[in-house]
């Protein structure tokens, strides 16, 4: 079993440029919720799930990362979902629609925290809390 640390400095490094990925671009990042199955990667074309809506990073995105952590800034709401469902993915994207990477969505214990992950359509999406660790 391979067993590999990396240094803080390559860890900040990586989730950075994850930062700029996603402030690529003239507007603000976006992060689009799903139900569903999340793709087998970020490279998969979405099939069969249900939008539930978008939200907007804030540019930038976040601060630099530090100690292998990246926390984003104050991600704006989404004030009517599109659509009724229970959030368990999202897709990040740059404000021109590129892909940047998927995670998963949960109350606790996932990427993205929302409270609650059940979605009513009309109804605000908001986060709680959005960190990226790149682990030692």
């Amino acid at each position: 079993m391979a067993n590999v640390r990396v240094v803080a400095a390559i860890r900040n490094a990586r989730l950075d440029a994850i930062k700029t990925a996603i402030d690529a671009g003239a507007g603000n990042g976006i992060i689009t919720m799903y139900t569903g199955t999340q793709p087998v990667n970020a490279d998969t074309a979405i099939s069969g799930n249900t939008v539930l809506g978008v939200l907007t990073f804030s540019k930038p995105s976040a601060p630099s990362a530090t100690g292998g952590v990246l926390t984003f800034s104050t991600i704006t709401q989404d004030s009517a979902a599109d659509n009724s469902g229970t959030a368990t993915w999202a897709r990040i994207s740059t404000s021109s629609g590129g892909t940047v990477f998927d995670c998963d969505v949960g109350t606790s214990g996932a990427t993205i925290i929302l409270n609650p992950t059940a979605i009513t359509v009309g109804g605000p999406i908001q986060i709680s809390s959005f960190t990226l660790t790149d682990p030692a």
